[in-house]
């Protein structure tokens, strides 16, 4: 039998000791009268450190101060969005570990609903009305999942899924009871690192004893990984068919569609997820960018309009939610909507000079449509004096390479097309394998006349970098790994693309592998690693460079540290490097 169906709630709390007593927790809720309720249950519990928060922005300050081990949220949140989304957010940002445990509280009527859309499923649900002692089960089993999963969390949570992966392995055959939440993580685990093979051959594991849809959903996004993207869209849809209330499956459907380079399809799957469920601003977000491509500019307005609704007064907020949205308004020949964008871009942005600059480039943008040249000229000579500012500060990296596009456009309808090609040249570079700028580089072209001169532009790039790759890659080959390191530095300064960063980085922690730690290089490659997460961080080329910077830094007795490196002597001290190199 099993330990945790050994031990009933009230041993596993008995057993934990002082453990709950010193647990902090936040209760998330629209009405005092039911956080006040709440509290009370957990004091008999012996939970003091209670926290209280009736809305989401109270939440975001909470956790950024606090540490949470237990999280209980109302499914009905004040601002029309959800507990399940509340998790989704403060998981993506990183705001709480995987360690805490976190509780949806939802009505019985609403249960089967709730459960069905989940797409970041919560720790458990609570289903209101609930008494102490139902409370107290359900936070039991949470607390004991919790603690025999600690360490592969805590190394998830560092991103160190090679290590993860270990103790997700080392935990098989320990706990009957958590046997197929064993196998999923080591699953999703494997799929991050790009093991994709291994990755199937666990979720087929799985699906040989239970047809399960997250199993079903880890083995399509293991096809997709090994190119298999027919298979893989095809189990996707299948589940679409079965599950129509697993969202997941939506999203996953359409990256493959778009992938396979059918837009229209995968603005289909997106749209019917959002049916669904409308709250979803990254899904809003993606719709925007697909229907921009589908050249469904009123798809892309109402997307980015609701965007743009959700994120307002948030601290959420992002200033491309403004630009998109102004952008497609052009388009769409709105532009007085686009100014009144504009306008509210600058309210909520002032004291900002990366918002000042795209309000200036929609001022251009916006005043050449209504065809007022002096007007676009003016706001344009602006906006090129604030981005050499911000260029010589070092803090052009800061503001969306697509805002950086549409200077570009500014510029092309200006007259001013060596600017543009330079603009556009670099962007084209760096972002060459990102289907989305590509395409919105082709349409600033298009909508300027310029169609041949983006060809050429856009061509002469590939040329570069592959000439720029092989160069590193043949320097390898030859054997000449300090030749190889050299170019594939000159090729990261000169296009920082996630693919010469990750190569630059793989190459100098091979070196130092070989011929023994070099501080200056290292710091480099953390600098270069750095880089490639910004863009990526999930990219399962991306984790392979950040685990081969752990391996070769361990094997010297060196620990890489948020911000740079620190060895054994200085872990005590407050010395750590910055992870900058000139």
């Amino acid at each position: 039998m099993a330990v945790a169906e050994q031990l009933n709630s009230t041993e596993v709390l008995k057993k934990m000791g002082r453990e709950l007593t010193r647990m902090r927790v936040l209760l998330v809720d629209r009405h005092s009268s039911a956080r006040n309720s709440l509290r009370v249950i957990l004091s008999t519990l012996g939970v003091t450190a209670i926290h209280n928060a009736g809305s989401t922005a109270e939440v975001l300050r909470q956790v950024k101060g606090f540490p949470f081990d237990i999280i209980f949220a109302d499914y009905h949140l004040e601002d029309g969005r959800d507990g399940q989304q509340l998790l989704e957010e403060l998981r993506q940002k990183h705001l709480i570990p995987l360690s805490t445990v976190y509780m949806v509280i939802t009505a019985e009527r609403a249960y089967q609903n709730v459960v069905s859309v989940a797409e970041l499923a919560p720790d458990d649900y609570l289903i209101k009305p609930f008494t102490a002692d139902q409370l107290q089960s359900r936070l039991a089993r949470a607390l004991y999942k919790k603690r025999f999963f600690a360490r592969v969390f805590e190394h998830l949570d560092n991103g160190a899924y090679l290590d993860a992966l270990a103790a997700c392995e080392a935990l098989q055959g320990q706990e009957e009871l958590f046997h197929y939440d064993t196998l999923r993580f080591k699953g999703e685990i494997l799929n991050v690192l790009g093991r994709y093979d291994e990755a199937k051959a666990v979720y087929q594991e799985v699906l040989d004893n239970a047809m399960v849809p997250w199993a079903r959903m880890g083995l399509a996004v293991a096809l997709r990984g090994m190119d298999n993207l027919d298979e893989a869209e095809a189990i996707g849809a299948e589940l679409i068919e079965e599950f129509p209330q697993y969202l997941a499956a939506y999203d996953f459907v359409a990256s493959v569609r778009e992938e396979m380079g059918k837009l229209p399809e995968a603005q289909e799957a997106l749209l019917k997820a959002s049916e669904r469920s409308p709250n979803n601003s990254a899904r809003q977000r993606m719709i925007g960018d697909v229907a921009m491509r589908n050249d469904d500019l009123d798809a892309a307005e109402r997307a980015y309009s609701k965007v743009l609704e959700r994120r307002r007064g948030s601290s959420l907020r992002v200033i491309d939610d403004y630009t998109n949205l102004s952008r497609v308004m052009l388009g769409n020949g709105h532009t007085e909507g686009a100014r009144r964008v504009t306008q509210e871009l600058r309210r909520d942005w002032r004291g900002s000079r990366q918002g000042e600059l795209a309000a200036l480039i929609m001022d251009s943008l916006c005043a050449d449509k209504e065809g007022e040249p002096a007007k676009a000229k003016q706001s344009l000579e602006k906006a090129l004096e604030l981005h050499n500012e911000l260029r010589n500060d070092g803090l052009a990296g800061e503001f969306s390479q697509k805002i950086a596009v549409d200077l570009a456009h500014a510029c092309l309808a200006n007259g001013d097309e060596a600017t543009a090609q330079e603009i556009l040249g670099k962007v084209a570079a760096e972002y060459n394998e990102d289907r989305g700028m590509i395409a919105q580089i082709r349409g600033v072209f298009s909508k300027t006349g310029k169609e041949e001169a983006g060809q050429t532009l856009l061509a002469k790039v590939s040329r570069e970098i592959v000439e720029l790759n092989n160069r590193g890659v043949l320097a390898a080959r030859s054997g000449n790994l300090e030749g190889s390191v050299q170019m594939l530095i000159e090729a990261a300064e000169r296009v920082p693309n996630l693919q010469f960063l990750v190569n630059a980085t793989k190459a100098i922690f091979t070196l130092i592998d070989r011929k023994g730690w070099n501080e200056p290089l290292a710091i480099r490659g953390l600098r270069y690693l750095e880089m490639a997460q910004s863009k990526e961080e999930r990219n399962p080329k991306v984790i392979s460079a950040r685990e081969l910077c752990h391996q070769v830094a361990r094997k010297y007795g060196i620990e890489i540290v948020q911000g740079g490196i620190r060895s054994p002597r200085e872990k005590n001290a407050s010395g750590a490097l910055p992870a900058r190199a000139s």
